[in-house]
């Protein structure tokens, strides 16, 4: 009785915490010296240490005038620093910006300027974070992890005086996750009011304070291992194992030595796993893993399939993207009566498949998906009314993928709108890179898409129309794909380029990128 009077009064302060944002605080006293954090090179950060730090940096911002909806920008690998920047945000008021540390100088400063940072952590190892600072005079403070940086203050010197108590006022803070846009610079999701995770949502994923270890082998600046792997595990009290870089035997060695219990993974490396040799495979068990959820890009059903039999019926797919969406999910029992699935209709949030005049198709017949929003409108496109209007029809909004429901209200998807290639579960935006490419002298016009790929998913290709007097050869083709190089980083510079008399436009000019792309998935029943 007096264990389920403790577990009830744990569960009241968590959700009273999470509404504040002072979750990790409550863990920290539940197991002050428990590892929170497992960064990539051993170091091991424990509750009472990564909550003393939050509420040093929550301290440090008010020092330099920062208050509750002030934005940060933090540009920095998977390591302990990362989650006490986003605990010090998620008490202070503060919007967390995560940026993918693989951009260009350019790139980075633009998302630090547009989301109106204040203050920007930047990791010392990241050598376009410097450049990209001097482009952003909005700038009141400058951190620097991990080394020094020109200009910056360098992070423990700067939180070494401060105090690491419990701040006594917290305010709830909110995350903006940029989305690459279609048509050029990326945009910020923006919500309003933040999101507050039920505490019981990780209960019902299973978790245990006192048992369960998370691993996080994907980008935490990405917005799916951001939510399923580290605020998983500061919202359960879990330690969190950090992989910075992708090994697959080294990822499946922690799995296996750390007991690692909760992950989450996309097919990329579900298919990466599955190729290790047996001999390796046997070494290292895997009978503890409790929970692999997976989505960001479709999954072969094959691969699908062979990771049961690996793992065991414990996989759970998601269906939705940095805007949100209905919320779809599936078991791997469902799944496995619905091979191919990414769930049933949700009983809360609709989900509508339209033709292209914006009528209701019936079920087995694919079209646009499209999904209902939340009151008050859930998200807009940061400074973007016109990318927020065009998504939307009737209280309804689409992020660009085609699907139908089966007789039994199972979502499959079929398609995606040409404009974005997802490869290895990263979403890739063609406009970008032909904003690059058309500025080489040789090229009239370019319309980038993604082509079929076995381990990828989709594989970048460049579709090139060459200005008169050039003719296609193998030394242009890689001279262009360098000229790409020097801009783009390295993930959105296509793999390989053909050359075309023409290409397809409608009768207002534009480039019909879906004509473009369709003859590589000819005689594919998914086109994705």
């Amino acid at each position: 009785m007096e264990d389920l009077k403790e577990r009830v009064s744990l569960d009241q302060a968590l959700e009273a915490a999470s509404m504040t944002g002072m979750t990790t605080a409550i863990w920290a006293r539940v197991h002050p010296d428990k590892a929170a954090v497992i960064d990539p090179d051993g170091r091991v950060t424990t509750f009472a240490q990564l909550n003393a730090a939050a509420n040093r940096l929550a301290r440090l911002f008010r020092q330099h005038g920062l208050k509750a909806g002030d934005s940060l920008a933090l540009v920095c690998s998977n390591r302990a620093e990362f989650v006490a920047v986003l605990a010090a945000t998620l008490r202070s008021g503060i919007r967390f910006t995560p940026v993918n540390w693989h951009l260009t100088v350019d790139e980075i400063a633009y998302i630090i300027k547009d989301c109106e940072a204040k203050v920007l952590v930047g990791e010392a190892r990241v050598a376009s974070v410097g450049p990209a600072a001097e482009q952003c005079p909005d700038l009141v403070l400058k951190l620097a992890v991990g080394g020094a940086i020109a200009g910056f203050v360098e992070y423990d010197t700067a939180l070494a005086p401060l105090d690491g108590s419990d701040i006594p006022d917290p305010v709830l803070g909110n995350s903006m996750m940029y989305t690459s846009g279609t048509t050029g610079r990326p945009k910020g999701v923006f919500r309003p009011a933040a999101v507050v995770t039920p505490q019981a949502m990780y209960a019902m994923r299973g978790y245990d304070h006192e048992t369960s270890v998370q691993l996080c082998a994907g980008p935490a600046y990405h917005a799916a291992p951001l939510a399923f792997d580290v605020r998983a595990a500061m919202g359960a009290g879990v330690p969190l194992h950090f992989i910075d870089k992708w090994d697959s035997e080294l990822v499946l060695k922690t799995i296996s030595e750390q007991e690692v219990t909760h992950l989450h993974l996309v097919p990329i490396m579900f298919q990466r796993l599955l190729a290790l040799s047996p001999e390796i495979k046997a070494r290292y068990p895997v009978d503890h893993v409790q929970y692999i959820v997976h989505g960001a890009a479709p999954c072969p059903p094959e691969v699908k399939h062979a990771m049961i039999e690996w793992f065991g019926p414990i996989l759970s797919e998601y269906y939705a993207g940095s805007e949100g969406g209905a919320g779809f999910t599936i078991t791997s029992e469902e799944w496995l009566r619905k091979p191919g699935s990414v769930g049933k209709r949700p009983m809360l949030l609709q989900c509508r498949i339209l033709d292209e005049a914006g009528a209701d198709l019936p079920n087995g017949v694919a079209g646009g998906i499209y999904h209902q929003l939340p009151p008050g409108g859930g998200f807009t496109y940061y400074k973007d009314e016109a990318k927020t209007n065009a998504s939307r029809v009737d209280g309804f909004f689409t992020m660009g993928d085609v699907g139908y429901f089966d007789e039994d209200d199972y979502l499959f998807l079929t398609g995606r709108n040409a404009e974005t290639i997802i490869s290895g579960g990263v979403n890739i935006y063609p406009q970008e890179v032909d904003n690059e490419l058309i500025k080489h002298d040789a090229v009239a016009d370019s319309s980038t898409v993604g082509v079929p790929h076995d381990e990828w998913g989709e594989q970048v290709k460049a579709v090139i129309l060459l200005k008169p007097g050039y003719q296609p050869s193998d030394q242009l083709a890689q001279e262009i794909l360098d000229f790409g190089r020097k801009t783009l980083p390295a993930f959105k510079v296509p793999r390989s380029l053909d050359f075309v008399t023409e290409l397809p436009r409608s009768e207002a000019g534009k480039i019909q990128r879906n004509k473009v792309r369709a003859p590589y998935w000819e005689g594919r029943t998914r086109q994705i």
